[in-house]
C-alpha cells in the first residue's frame, strides 16, 4: 500500500518548525552582529545593572541618565567632553571649563555641597569625588539619590573613568574614542622621554608653607612620564617640605603650580625670587616654570595636556614648547 508524505500531523508539524527556523536563522545572525558597546545594553533594556565605583561600592544603574550633577570640575570636564553638556544641570562654583559649564546652576563647591539645592533639581545621576565620602555621599544615599564616585589614583584609573562614565551615560562609543586619543597622545611623549636624560624636578604646590607632591600622586607620575625625577619621590602625597632639602636635591628644573583662586602666580614669583633658591641649577639656568592648577590638578581629558606641558618644560630640547618662564 503506498503512503503519502506527511499524512501525519506530528510529521507537519516537526516539517512547519524547520521551516520557520531556516527562515528566522538569518534574521537571529543580523541582530546578533549589531554592536553593543559598554552598558548600551543598559539602554536597550532597561534592566538595573550593578557597577561598582572608585570606592568598591555597587551602585544600581537602571536607565540612562537625564540629568545629571557633578561635584567637581574634573568629572564636569569629562562629562562635557562626552558630549553630556546638555544633560548637565548642576555643578559646583569651581567647575569652569568648559565655558558652558560656567553657566550651569552651581549646587556648592568642593566640599560645602548644598543639598537642598540638589534635591530641588532632581537628578537622576549625582558623581561624586572621594573629598565627599564622610558626609555628602550618606546624605544624598539617604535622600534616595544615585551616587556613583570616582577617585582615581593614576593616570590608568583616569582613563577607566572616563570609560565607566561612558557606559553609565549611554556614551560608550565616544568615552572609548576619547581614551584612545588619550591613549595615543601618553605614548607620544613617553616614547621620546623614555631614551631621555632623566632631570631632577621640584614641583612647587604652594610657597607659604612650602608644599610639594610625592610618590603616590598622579602629579609624579606626569613628571615620570615628562622624563623628569621628583626630587620628592620619597615622601607619598601632598606634603610640606623644607628649603634646606630643596637645596641639596639641587633641582635642574622647577615648575610652579599657579592659579589657586585669587592667589594666581605666586608660587611662580616666589620660585623665581626667593634668595635661597639661587644657588640651584634651575635658577642659575633659568628654568623655571608654571603650569595652571586647572589643567594639573584635574583627573579629567586634559591631564594629558598637562603631561605635554611638563615634557616641554622638563626637555624643551626634545619638544616643542607649549609654555615659558
Amino acid at each position: 500500500m503506498k503512503r503519502d508524505f506527511f499524512s501525519s500531523p506530528v510529521e507537519w508539524l516537526a516539517v512547519a518548525l524547520v521551516f520557520f527556523a531556516f527562515l528566522l536563522l538569518p534574521l537571529l545572525m543580523m541582530q546578533a552582529a549589531l554592536p553593543l558597546t559598554g552598558r548600551e545594553i543598559v539602554s536597550q533594556s532597561f534592566m538595573p545593572e550593578a557597577i561598582a565605583d572608585d570606592l568598591g561600592k555597587p551602585v544600581i544603574i537602571d536607565k540612562i541618565p537625564q540629568r545629571i550633577i557633578s561635584l567637581s570640575p574634573s568629572t564636569t570636564e569629562i562629562l562635557f567632553a562626552l558630549g553630556l553638556g546638555d544633560k548637565v544641570v548642576g555643578v559646583t562654583e569651581f567647575c569652569n571649563y568648559p565655558v558652558e559649564a560656567g553657566r550651569i546652576e552651581k549646587v556648592g563647591g568642593y566640599s560645602t555641597t548644598d543639598i537642598e539645592k540638589i534635591i530641588t533639581l532632581q537628578p537622576d545621576l549625582i558623581l561624586a569625588g572621594s573629598i565627599h565620602v564622610q558626609e555628602v555621599i550618606p546624605a544624598l544615599e539617604e535622600k534616595g539619590f544615585t551616587v556613583f564616585t570616582l577617585a582615581p589614583r593614576n593616570l590608568d584609573g583616569i582613563l577607566q573613568d572616563i570609560r565607566v562614565v561612558g557606559e553609565i551615560t549611554g556614551k560608550g562609543k565616544e568615552a572609548s574614542e576619547l581614551v584612545t586619543q588619550m591613549q595615543s597622545r601618553i605614548v607620544a611623549v613617553t616614547d621620546k622621554t623614555g631614551k631621555s636624560e632623566k632631570l631632577n624636578v621640584f614641583y612647587v604646590n604652594w610657597h607659604d608653607p612650602l608644599w610639594s607632591v610625592g610618590s603616590g600622586t598622579i602629579i609624579n607620575e606626569l613628571i615620570e612620564k615628562a622624563g623628569g625625577v621628583n626630587i620628592f619621590r620619597d615622601i607619598t602625597g601632598h606634603r610640606v617640605v623644607d628649603l634646606e632639602t630643596v637645596i641639596v636635591r639641587d633641582p635642574r628644573v622647577i615648575i610652579a603650580c599657579t592659579g589657586h583662586g585669587a592667589a594666581e602666580d605666586e608660587p611662580f614669583e616666589w620660585a623665581k625670587e626667593e634668595p635661597t633658591l639661587a644657588v640651584t641649577k634651575a635658577r642659575i639656568n633659568n628654568r623655571i616654570y608654571q603650569i595652571d592648577a586647572d589643567l594639573v590638578s584635574r583627573d579629567g581629558p586634559r591631564i594629558v595636556e598637562a603631561l605635554e606641558q611638563l615634557a616641554c618644560f622638563i626637555h624643551p630640547e626634545i619638544f616643542d614648547r607649549m609654555g615659558s618662564n
